[in-house]
Formats: C-alpha cells, structure tokens, sequence
C-alpha cells in the first residue's frame, strides 16, 4: 500500500481558477484540458515569482526538496503542454491546507484534503 501523501503548506491561491488560449474561449473541452494542482501552482508562484530556490520553496510548502522538484516538474511539464498545444489550463484539486500567515499556525498539520476530481 502507498504511503498517504503529506498536505502541502499553500500561502495564496490562484487568483484564476483556468487559462484558456485566445479565440477559443468556450471550444476547449474533452482532452484539451490541462489541470494542474494547487500544489502545484504554488511551487511556479515560489520558484518562478517569488525567485525562492527549491530548498526554500520545500521550507515554505513542510515538505523535502525531492518533492518539490517533482511537483515542480510536474508542473512545468503542464504549463508547456497548455501553452504549446493551445489547451485550457484548470488550477484545482491537490493535497494541501492554507496558510493562515501566521508563522505558528504554518507548522501545524492541520491539513484539508481537497482531492483532484478523476477525468
């Protein structure tokens, strides 16, 4: 059996909710859709907007270096694959709590588990 996968510390979120390309606005649909995380979104806004490095970014988020890496990874993979193919991007789902912007309160595990709906 798998190990549970550990919530991951998210201090903002997306102010989207989706990207769609232009001149498609409402014909994206069935397999050109691409969802990326919450997680996974908050490992770009760190790495690429905030310009933290993977070690900071995995102290900011309570999880190792290893995992950013691959949801960073992950993330990336995603982001070229709507932006090359002309595909609309969905942010949801993940495993992750919200930071309240309390130094206390971030090391808590006090995780809500939003589950990434299935296709």
């Amino acid at each position: 059996m798998p190990r549970p996968r550990k919530c991951r510390r998210v201090c903002a979120m997306p102010e989207n909710q989706g990207f769609e390309p232009l001149g498609k606005q409402g014909k994206c649909c069935g397999n050109k859709i691409v969802k990326m995380s919450i997680d996974e979104y908050e490992t770009i806004r760190l790495i690429d907007w905030e310009k933290l490095t993977q070690v900071q970014c995995a102290e900011q988020m309570g999880i190792a270096r290893t995992t950013v890496t691959g949801i960073y990874d992950s993330a990336r993979t995603k982001l070229a694959d709507a932006l090359i193919h002309g595909k609309m991007l969905m942010i949801q789902g993940g495993d992750y709590t919200l930071c309240s912007g309390d130094k206390e309160n971030c090391s808590r595990r006090c995780c809500k588990k939003e589950k990434e709906k299935e296709r």
